[in-house]
């Protein structure tokens, strides 16, 4: 098997924010709905989803406010282990050398790791739980 068989479609991109608020209300003015509000640690996170786009927006981390921004893209997977063990198999290249998982996302949390594309950008691999 390889990992393209464990990805059925794009989860979310990920952008991070200076300002949640003021982002959740761009969003919104632009006809996006707030599909889930979470807390990770001490810092929120916002997913907000127009059709099958889903934005994946929090605070807490450096934001670039600049062309190029986008922190990473989400894969969606149905079995988290599975694209894991592929990708190792892949040879690609892993930043996470375990899966991570956030217990917080979602109501049973997730499941991801992340790879490194051809121009270090950032591919997470999810499984919502």
């Amino acid at each position: 098997m390889a990992i393209k068989d464990d990805i059925t479609g794009i989860q979310h991109v990920g952008i991070p924010s200076k300002d949640l608020d003021k982002t959740i209300a761009f969003y919104e003015s632009l006809s996006f709905d707030q599909a889930g509000l979470f807390h990770n640690g001490e810092n929120r996170c916002a997913f907000m989803r127009f059709g099958n786009l889903t934005i994946e927006t929090w605070e807490g981390d450096p934001v670039a406010m600049k062309a190029g921004a986008i922190n990473h893209i989400s894969l969606n997977t149905p079995d988290v282990e599975k694209a894991f063990a592929d990708a190792k198999a892949q040879g690609l290249d892993l930043v996470d050398h375990e899966i991570q998982s956030i217990p917080s996302f979602w109501e049973k949390g997730i499941r991801y790791f992340n790879i490194l594309g051809p121009n270090q950008e950032t591919i997470e691999f999810c499984q919502i739980l």
